[in-house]
């Protein structure tokens, strides 16, 4: 059986579960490109740079350092120091839901498909499983073939549906641990660079 007989075997919900499947990759390949340039444009050894730097309160020598970097805590970090002297801690904190809300693009769609393609299966099941009954109730089991092309159609959309979904799932909780990752990052250097300069602040009180 080719795929074009597998799919046509399916049945009419076979198409919405194509555009799951259509819809399901091209997420995909996007969050995986993402994920990609994300870890292209990590700097880790300029993070502990800007930490020790901040250690002697040389903000200007931060900002020449860091000037052009993408690095998503970088600029969490950055951020933080341009609003040193009003909340340090409101900026990387405000900063960091953007750069959360950009890692998390499209995992909505992820997670729908994964509760919508078996969904979808099960109603293909249905209309495959009405469609026999009602051949058995007009012709009983005079050509059998009518009957079991019914069965098929429901067994074809059910295996579909929790193929899409079973798919889905493994990029959807691979991009959700990166984001996990990263906002663990993110807060550690953040509390890191807030710990620097509370010593900091604390050292002029004293002087």
């Amino acid at each position: 059986m080719t795929i074009l007989d597998f799919f046509n075997n399916g049945g009419p919900v076979m198409w919405p579960l194509l555009a799951c499947s259509i819809i399901v990759l091209t997420v995909i390949i996007e969050r995986t490109l993402f994920w990609l340039g994300v870890r292209r444009q990590r700097n880790h050894s300029l993070m502990d740079e800007i930490l020790a730097i901040a250690e002697e309160g040389d903000w200007p020598l931060i900002r020449e350092k860091t000037k052009g970097c993408k690095d998503h805590v970088i600029r969490v970090l950055t951020v933080g120091i341009m609003h040193r002297e009003y909340d340090m801690v409101k900026a990387m904190e405000a900063e960091s839901q953007v750069t959360i809300k950009r890692m998390g693009k499209f995992m909505s769609i992820l997670d729908t498909m994964i509760t919508v393609a078996p969904l979808l299966g099960i109603f293909g099941t249905v209309i495959g499983i009405i469609s026999s009954f009602k051949i058995l109730g007009t012709s009983g089991i005079a050509d059998p073939k009518l009957v079991t092309a019914g069965i098929a159609q429901a067994l074809i959309t059910t295996a579909s549906g929790l193929g899409i979904a079973i798919f889905t799932v493994f990029p959807y909780n691979y991009f959700n641990s990166r984001i996990e990752n990263s906002v663990h990052i993110m807060e550690k250097y953040a509390t890191s660079l807030e710990v620097v300069y509370n010593k900091l602040q604390g050292k002029k009180e004293v002087e």
